[in-house]
């Protein structure tokens, strides 16, 4: 039985393992359309991690704009720093001589703006699974199944949604005008065919009556 083995080694280090998750996590969160790429044990494996993140990220929206919200939100900034890479850690003595150019923003440090910035906001009304995984099947070569992971309301998602309702749109306006259309054939119709059946009532007097002078 694996009592107290919660987690996949994926084999390698602890230290490794902890690293490729940090990697992993912040690509998801850097990602123009917020899905990466991966094999599916990855995958799992990156789905709480990451989430745990996104939590802290929920709870500092929840926060008040008091002086211990402030110190709360910090805080929580600091723990969800512990899934990223720290950036900028080697430049640091570097920072406070006059004339150093300010080395730019990494990619953990990226992440974390956006988490705390959007990310949070999107998902401050939901309790959880901000995530999906897209199984791909298997790769040539190895043989490794793939998997896409993806935040839910990506842009992607939001676009296809859009995109399925703008038809339904369209649908229903075709369906009113096509209405309109047919009621008007019908009453060119009834139109055209009240003078048919005048002229026919016409002709059936004439000849009702040229039979009436006939058997005089």
């Amino acid at each position: 039985m694996r009592h107290l083995k919660a987690h996949r080694k994926l084999g390698r280090t602890t230290s490794h393992r902890m690293s490729m998750l940090r990697n992993l996590a912040t690509s998801l969160i850097n990602a123009r359309d917020e899905r990466i790429i991966t094999t599916l044990p990855k995958a799992k494996e990156l789905r709480p991690f990451v989430e745990k993140a996104i939590t802290l990220s929920r709870q500092a929206q929840g926060l008040n704009g008091d002086d211990d919200a402030k110190a709360k939100a910090v805080h929580l900034r600091r723990q969800a720093a512990a899934y990223f890479h720290a950036g900028n850690s080697q430049n640091v003595s570097d920072l406070g001589k006059r004339g150093q150019v300010r080395p730019p923003r990494t990619a953990g440090v990226a992440a974390i703006k956006r988490l705390f910035d959007e990310l949070g906001e999107r998902f401050k009304d939901r309790p959880g699974g901000y995530t999906r995984i897209l199984r791909l099947g298997r790769r040539d070569g190895d043989n490794a199944e793939l998997a896409i992971i993806e935040l839910v309301g990506n842009p992607r998602e939001v676009d296809a949604a859009k995109a399925s309702s703008k038809p339904a749109k369209k649908s229903a306006k075709a369906a009113e005008t096509s209405g309109r259309r047919r009621g008007a054939k019908k009453a060119e119709e009834g139109a055209t065919e009240a003078p048919k059946a005048a002229n026919g009532r016409r002709a059936k007097k004439t000849e009702s009556t040229a039979n009436e002078q006939e058997t005089e």
